[in-house]
């Protein structure tokens, strides 16, 4: 498990593709439940070890994930994350180019939508705003390199729905790499080319900003359909985790 911050209150890791946040299946190896095994260990703490979900990815997201090691801590993490407090980044994969959607602030674009689940195909859907269940889906997103025949994107995640990046793009075409549930056509090893790379929070004692990062690189070397990727965008990205590195 790769540990990208920890204190007494706090437990940040780098979550691969394919491993759950958290699961019901006894037995089940998940992001929470190797995080508390990890606790266990190290410290030698006997009995149950608290572990706190406050943010999630899904199973075939990669990335940043924020965990808490004391009720209180979980208790203020959730407050900031109803407040929209955190600033999340992503970079994602997509088929196709970014098209001129609407008005653009330096290049980026606010994408909004509605969406709710489609009981019968197990997924969310956009819909209409006076739709049962509808929910406001808001993110921003860039263009930071392009190839005829895929897009990186960055990210900034405004609000968190369920599926929310996944069903946006492909709401406009633009499906991430290896998401067959929305659209993509391609393979990308045991997950999707989407990756959490970037989450800003207060910390929830010192109240200090705390920014957790991880690079996508790492995650999609591993995938097996690095290569596959046309090297000018396989460079820019490479480049750009430098820098932030």
């Amino acid at each position: 498990m790769n540990v990208i911050y920890e204190d007494n209150h706090l437990l940040a890791i780098d979550k691969p593709a394919g491993l759950a946040t958290m699961g019901s299946e006894r037995g089940e190896a998940t992001a929470a439940r190797l995080a508390a095994s990890y606790i266990k260990d190290k410290y030698r703490k006997p009995g149950n070890v608290f572990i706190g979900v406050v943010s999630r990815l899904d199973r075939l997201v990669s990335g940043v994930l924020l965990l808490a090691r004391t009720s209180k801590a979980a208790s203020r993490l959730s407050q900031q994350l109803r407040d929209r407090e955190p600033e999340k980044s992503y970079l994602a994969l997509v088929e196709g180019r970014l098209p001129k959607l609407s008005t653009a602030c330096e290049g980026w674009y606010l994408l909004e939508d509605y969406l709710r689940k489609n009981e019968s195909q197990q997924r969310m859907q956009v819909t209409h705003s006076r739709a049962d269940g509808a929910q406001v889906a808001q993110l921003r997103c860039r263009a930071v390199a392009e190839s005829s025949r895929e897009t990186l994107l960055e990210i900034q995640l405004l609000t968190g729905r369920k599926h929310q990046i996944r069903v946006q793009l492909a709401q406009r075409d633009l499906p991430i790499l290896g998401d067959r549930k929305y659209g993509s056509e391609r393979q990308f090893g045991q997950g999707i080319a989407l990756h959490c790379s970037r989450m800003l929070v207060k910390h929830p004692t010192g109240k200090q900003p705390i920014s957790l990062e991880a690079s996508a690189t790492n995650h999609w070397k591993n995938s097996g359909f690095w290569k596959a990727i046309d090297p000018a965008v396989r460079r820019t990205l490479q480049r750009m985790e430098n820098q932030d590195g």
